[in-house]
């Protein structure tokens, strides 16, 4: 529901800040004192229209803002654009605003921050109607006569469950769309695939083998040096030099010196342990760059051959990864890729009897969803041709058109005739309308404006209030054209209405206003040689001698007349 709406240098308003209350809010005034401006800001706010020339003259900027406290009908679908945007900060509240400028564009805000206008017009459909100038009136939009209908009927677990297949149809058709151009290009990808698997085969490639040939490439091109490197090492460890001799030779001068010391001094045992185990691991040392020695290989053919290997393996990388492993894989899946182009004829013939069952089904529970709308779209147009005797329009019809669009493609009716369908079925709804006898049914979108239509529009929420969403609706002119009696009778429904969403309605009837749970009046003031629109709270008695004034002078009579006016309310809705 709108909790608070500021206004600042919008037409005549000066600056305006309004708290609301749930229930029915009625603004009251004379012509002109500035309704229909509220109404324009509102809109303006809600991602319309917002023309330069609604800045107040002499400044540069108007200003709008609304805070509105979400309904948990709505919290859900407005959550989710909030926090596709970042934009969610309060679960329960959210904040759009509306800077209009003179020079530079206009600035859409959702909870402070900047936002496209269609973000905000999203947002705001969710949350306010304003009916009587065609803005913002979801009845008015076609594609949602559907869901309207089907809340009306109550059927969400059959719809869900027709939503459930419907998927699995639509997933079995993406296999089918990829299947079939696979099969378009098969000659060309099959042969590309043979070449790529035989490739690969015909390499043999071991995992880890790129690493081991590298290392073997450095041993044969360096085998020169590492001869000559471990030669040298043997050398110094076994034969010595001439100035010297080898290291074995006086490391085993040293043990037998450290044994005879140990002979003579105990403690000297382990130091002797010592010496004699590091010169056998010198003799082991010696024997290992021995068979080194030997195993070293001067093979320039066996060179060339590690050099073609890892030249192969490095264009199959280059090719299908990274690494062998990866060179692997790809070959792997390849195969994978032809046997199912080997197989698709047989796969796309089993997908076609699944199809083909899944659309059986799918027909079935369409049938039905339709079979429900069909007979709920018969009580709703009998529950609003009541609304509508109710409030004088007796000669108005209201009918539910379903109907349905061939396609060859698409699902069976029970007389063969196959019809477009879509996430909800193959119904196509629209609500039709005939205000005068004779003139034929006529969507509501070509319905003559002003209080007629504003009439229909409350008849209709007041059979859909359960169905309708939008917590905030909003009438203007609602009264154009009827009289007190028949105010009377607008002025229960709107109440009525108002039980179930936050209702806000402009009206010249006092009939009307005295059901209001809140009531403004709307005046026009000169401050400083200028026109200013003043809201006014209205209580007590200023709202009794207002709803006085909007029957004629205020004396006895007319206070009279309000005051039975109010009685009768009191009698319909249990106020005090």
């Amino acid at each position: 529901m709108l909790t608070e709406l500021r206004i600042v240098n919008f037409a005549i308003i000066q600056q305006l800040k309004l708290e609301f209350v749930d229930g029915l809010v009625i603004f009251t005034g004379e012509t002109g004192a500035g309704k229909s401006i509220i109404l324009d800001a509102l809109e303006a706010v809600l991602g319309g229209r917002a023309e330069t020339t609604t800045i107040r003259t002499g400044v540069d900027r108007a200003q709008v803002e609304a805070t509105f406290k979400l309904a948990p009908a709505v919290r859900g679908p407005v959550h989710a654009l909030l926090a596709a945007e970042d934009l969610l900060d309060d679960p329960d509240y959210v904040t759009l605003g509306r800077d209009i400028r003179s020079n530079g564009p206009n600035t859409a805000r959702i909870n402070g921050r900047t936002v496209t206008a269609s973000l905000q017009r999203e947002v705001g459909g969710y949350l306010v109607d304003i009916h009587g100038q065609s803005e913002h009136l979801s009845l008015l939009r076609v594609r949602n006569h559907l869901n309207l209908l089907d809340s009306f009927a109550g059927i969400e677990d059959l719809l869900t469950d027709y939503s459930v297949t419907y998927d699995q149809l639509q997933a079995l058709r993406e296999q089918l769309r990829t299947l079939r151009q696979s099969e378009q290009d098969a000659a060309q990808r099959t042969d590309m695939l043979t070449f790529q698997i035989q490739e690969i085969d015909t390499a043999k490639l071991k995992p880890g083998e790129d690493e081991e040939l590298l290392l073997e490439r450095t041993r044969l091109a360096n085998a020169e040096s590492l001869a000559s490197h471990a030669q040298n090492a043997l050398i110094l460890i076994e034969e010595g030099t001439p100035e010297a001799p080898g290291i074995t030779e006086l490391l085993g001068q040293a043990v037998e010196a450290l044994h005879s010391l140990s002979r003579i001094d105990s403690t000297m045992e382990d130091l002797y342990a010592q010496a004699e185990s590091d010169l056998a691991s010198l003799q082991d040392l010696s024997l290992e760059l021995r068979n080194y020695t030997e195993n070293i290989e001067f093979n320039p053919r066996l060179l060339d051959r590690i050099e073609e290997r890892i030249d192969l393996l490095n264009r199959l990388k280059r090719k299908y990864g990274s690494s062998i492993e990866t060179v692997i894989a790809f070959g792997e899946k390849a195969k994978m890729d032809l046997d199912s182009i080997t197989h698709a004829e047989e796969r796309l013939e089993e997908l076609g009897v699944e199809e083909q069952g899944l659309l059986n089904v799918l027909s079935e529970k369409a049938a039905r969803l339709s079979e429900k709308r069909r007979a709920a779209a018969g009580e709703l147009g009998r529950l609003i041709e009541n609304e509508l005797d109710d409030l004088r329009m007796e000669s108005a019809r209201f009918e539910v058109e379903i109907a349905t669009r061939p396609d060859a493609t698409g699902l069976s009716l029970p007389d063969g005739n196959r019809v477009a369908f879509d996430p909800t079925g193959y119904d196509r709804v629209e609500f039709l309308v005939e205000t005068n006898p004779g003139e034929g049914f006529k969507p509501l979108v070509k319905v003559a404006s002003g209080g007629e239509t504003s009439r229909l529009m409350l008849a209709l929420k007041n059979v859909l209030a359960r169905a309708d969403q939008v917590p905030t609706l909003i009438f203007d002119e609602i009264d154009q054209g009827i009289g007190g009696r028949v105010g009377m009778v607008v002025g229960e429904k709107l109440w009525s209405l108002s039980r179930q969403h936050q209702v806000m309605c402009i009206t010249h009837l006092p009939q009307l206003a005295a059901y209001s749970d809140q009531h403004y009046k709307v005046t026009k003031q000169l401050q400083d040689g200028r026109t200013i629109t003043a809201v006014i709270p209205q209580k007590g008695e200023d709202r009794r001698n207002e709803l006085a004034q909007m029957l004629g002078p205020v004396g006895e009579g007319t206070l009279h007349s309000v005051d039975e006016i109010l009685q009768i309310v009191r009698e319909k809705t249990g106020k005090n």
